[in-house]
């Protein structure tokens, strides 16, 4: 487990296209299937991953809590199965499952995706206003694994509130913290170094 932080893409950043399968539906997802939203989070997780299984309630809660609203959530694992097994889109379908998500949870076997929104560790948050720029990237919360802080979601969450308010986010925005995402042999992105 390589500890790994947010890339902190610069605000103001257009989302990225995408066009990956749903493990729980098989349904394609894209950036055209939030065109109703008014804001849209792109979360990239993955199972294994302790800092993911330390927040996931939390993930699969913010699911719940803002499901009727003008947010639309998609979350992507884009892990590198012949070496992770345990992050297989048969076994997210069943995390998903287990947690109820109420949002997509998609696999990029690619890595496109992933190396598209420079997300560098699971959890990995990036949140776009109506016009679909970067308006927040970074921390769920200050609750790591083991520094018995709580897992509130707060600084996700007041960015997802100001943005559906249609006001400006002007909190510090501190990067996530995570496990580095397991890149396929010779596929690591070149914002790494």
């Amino acid at each position: 487990m390589a500890r790994t932080t947010s890339t902190m893409l610069p605000l103001g950043t257009s989302a990225p296209d995408f066009h990956l399968p749903d493990v729980t539906t098989g349904k394609t997802i894209s950036l055209s299937s939030f065109t109703n939203k008014k804001a849209l989070l792109v979360m990239f997780i993955c199972r294994h991953c302790p800092f993911v299984k330390h927040v996931q309630s939390q993930l699969a809660q913010l699911g719940k809590d803002y499901e009727n609203t003008d947010l639309g959530i998609v979350a992507i694992s884009a892990n590198d199965v012949n070496n992770y097994p345990g992050d297989a889109p048969d076994l997210l379908k069943i995390m998903a499952a287990e947690l109820d998500f109420k949002f997509p949870l998609c696999y990029d076997e690619s890595q496109e995706t992933a190396k598209n929104y420079t997300a560098a560790c699971t959890p990995d948050f990036f949140l776009f206003n109506q016009e679909r720029q970067l308006v927040y990237r970074g921390q769920l919360d200050d609750s790591r694994p083991g520094n018995n802080q709580p897992v509130t979601g707060k600084d996700l969450r007041d960015a997802i509130d100001t943005i559906l308010a249609v006001q400006v986010i002007t909190k510090e925005q501190k990067p996530s913290i995570g496990c580095n995402i397991k890149w396929k042999p010779g596929n690591e992105p070149s914002y790494f170094g």
